[in-house]
């Protein structure tokens, strides 16, 4: 038979049920607007009866209930959702920072406008058009002046800002890998409490909340995936390797700088790099590594193009003072030496050779067959390129070849009609003379000519001899020395980033009489009147010159704005429709996983009138106890 009492304690186990239930409702109504909050839920179950089928059991009808417990109080959550968010909060990361620094790019780029750089290098030309039909007027050679000036300060302009901008990402770079190493280690910490919790019989809610939060702002910084078939081993990957295991987190560090002191993530524990494919942080690195390096290549390669053909022009004219061989724009090189020999790692010996530009010693027809095959190699970006040449080939055709071969090489035919090879900016590695990380291969270096035919020998006059034993190979000092030309016929590389220091020569800035509007006859000065040479030089503006890999310098302005217009409504685009895509998955698991105010109150009432009916109970309990206890005495 049951106890008198049990009624009692099954009134005790519902009132305690029914508490807890109101207590939880409670919990979920406060953490309503909680960011990463999922509501719980009480799971109530019936307490094992009083007698189990065997032989022993009382002989009475059926078995007799204890009442209520409570068997858990679990979050609503749904696992697979979660992973879904958590992989395209990584598209989210990645495309809003792409989103929002091409923005500024365009905004730097600022084309077309009034004081952007294509503005003030037309209005230059310009002025070299009017003073080629004034040469002897001086408010002519002054305007010419005061263009190139302003072209060399919007040039000077653009890159402090391109710099700026890299900067800029260099520093969240840094910040946001602080931010991961602190999240792993937050959530390698919850990953600790965790198991704890449940070694104990407990429901630790809230921390698997506080988890699935950190987790999922770490997905926005890096693309992460994680793995839940270890309760005790939670893991949480980064493009395949381990960030967090359990209690165990790894952390990344930012290391070998480049020349330009900007320095990579990798892996604190191996020094192994961190290969970036998503994420806030991915992002960053391919607009700092990528997008904004390559807006400042660009910009060094218009500015080196610009001004070296420029100054060729302008070295060949005469000016009104009877001055030649003056520079129009002031050039610096990298290097001392006149045959661009170069300590590369430092030691105090020379072991490269810096040579940006070399030009042939002959005088070539663009349509001249070739006459003899043979395959030249030149630097590219993966190591050398072959370009083959044919009889049937004419000089024109050969050039051609190179420019389209992919080479880090650009080849024209000069005012002279001489062959003129002129290195690009380099996305190449792997430097001669340098160990440990390969770094990257310096900009306007021409790093290998070979030509095992006769083009680039005795044709074009370049070479002293074909095949490898006569290739100029910048890994070694005194390379020029293959060359069949005198150093005057090949210009050492520039300082690095001669968009930054483009300026206008003192000299043309001090008396513009030096400025040569007229080539001359014949080694004599040009007469008045004549306007050869600036009509050169405004001619620079649409013949096919080769800024970098384009053909004339309105084809580098053209190809500038539409590669970083294109990439911004590409960025733009993913942006917004990734953002479409995460708004989607988070309102449903809002719609799963949230706190419903209605439903909330309709459950608060069921365990309000379940607390009263128990409280009820147990009264009645009490008054049938008070009975027997006061009322049946003798």
């Amino acid at each position: 038979m049951p106890s008198t009492f049990m009624g009692i304690e099954i009134a005790k186990r519902g009132l305690d049920a029914h508490n807890l239930g109101l207590v939880t409702i409670g919990h979920n109504l406060s953490n309503a607007s909680t960011d990463g909050y999922s509501r719980q839920r009480v799971q109530l179950g019936a307490m094992d009866p009083l007698y189990a089928p065997d032989m022993t059991r009382e002989d009475t009808p059926g078995q007799i209930g204890q009442g209520v417990l409570v068997d858990r109080v679990e979050r609503v959550r749904d696992e697979l959702l979660d992973g879904r968010i958590v992989a395209e909060s990584g598209n989210e990361g990645y495309w809003t920072t792409r989103d929002k620094y091409l923005l500024s790019l365009e905004d730097i780029q600022n084309e077309p406008s009034d004081s952007s750089v294509r503005t003030l290098m037309d209005r230059f030309w310009g002025s070299w058009q009017d003073l080629s039909q004034r040469p002897d007027d001086a408010s002519a050679r002054a305007a010419v002046v005061s263009k190139g000036e302003a072209l060399a300060e919007g040039m000077r302009n653009r890159y402090q800002r391109l710099t700026e901008l890299r900067s800029v990402l260099d520093g969240d770079v840094r910040g946001t890998v602080e931010q991961v190493n602190s999240l792993a280690k937050e959530i390698a910490g919850l990953n600790g409490q965790i198991v704890q919790s449940k070694a104990v019989g407990d429901s630790p809610n809230d921390l698997l909340d506080r988890r699935d939060l950190l987790v999922e702002k770490l997905g926005h910084l890096v693309p992460v995936t994680v793995d839940h078939r270890d309760s005790d081993e939670f893991m949480v990957h980064v493009n395949g390797l381990v960030l967090v295991q359990g209690k165990v987190a790894r952390s990344l560090d930012m290391k070998g700088a480049d020349a330009e002191g900007f320095a990579h993530p990798v892996w604190s524990d191996t020094g192994m790099p961190y290969d970036a494919k998503g994420g806030n942080l991915g992002a960053l690195l391919g607009l700092r590594d990528g997008d904004v390096k390559k807006e400042v290549q660009t910009l060094d390669t218009l500015a080196l193009s610009f001004t070296d053909l420029v100054n060729e022009t302008h070295r060949a004219g005469y000016g009104l003072n009877g001055k030649t061989g003056i520079d129009f724009f002031t050039e610096y090189p990298a290097v001392n030496d006149v045959s661009g020999n170069y300590d590369l790692n430092g030691d105090g010996k020379f072991d490269s050779t810096m040579i940006y530009r070399m030009t042939g010693k002959n005088a070539l027809d663009g349509q001249a067959l070739v006459g003899f095959d043979g395959t030249m190699r030149l630097p590219g970006a993966k190591g050398v390129v072959k370009v083959d040449y044919h009889p049937t080939d004419t000089v024109a055709d050969v050039v051609d070849r190179i420019n389209v071969s992919g080479a880090e090489i650009t080849a024209r035919l000069d005012r002279e009609g001489r062959l003129e090879l002129r290195a690009t900016a380099s996305s190449a590695s792997a430097v001669p003379g340098t160990t440990g990380t390969p770094a990257a291969a310096p900009d306007f270096v021409i790093r290998h000519v070979e030509d095992s035919g006769h083009f680039l020998v005795g044709y074009a006059g370049l070479l002293k001899s074909s095949g490898p034993a006569g290739a100029f190979d910048w890994g070694g000092a005194n390379a020029a020395n293959s060359l069949a030309v005198s150093t005057r016929d090949f210009a050492v590389a520039p300082l690095s980033h001669p968009s930054g220091w483009l300026q206008v020569n003192e000299e043309i800035k001090n008396d513009p009489g030096s400025i040569a509007a007229g080539f001359g006859e014949n080694g004599k000065p040009a007469a008045p009147g004549d306007g050869t040479a600036a009509i050169a030089i405004a001619a620079l503006r649409t013949k096919p010159v080769m800024v970098g890999s384009q053909r004339t310098f309105d084809d580098h302005f053209a190809d500038a704005v539409a590669r970083v217009g294109l990439e911004g409504e590409r960025a733009q685009t993913a942006s917004q429709t990734h953002d479409r895509i995460g708004k989607e998955l988070r309102d449903l698991r809002q719609s799963n996983s949230g706190v419903n105010m209605d439903e909330e109150l309709a459950d608060m009432i069921k365990f309000q009138h379940g607390y009263a009916a128990s409280a009820k109970f147990m009264s009645t309990m009490n008054d049938m106890l008070d009975t027997i206890i006061n009322r049946m005495g003798v």
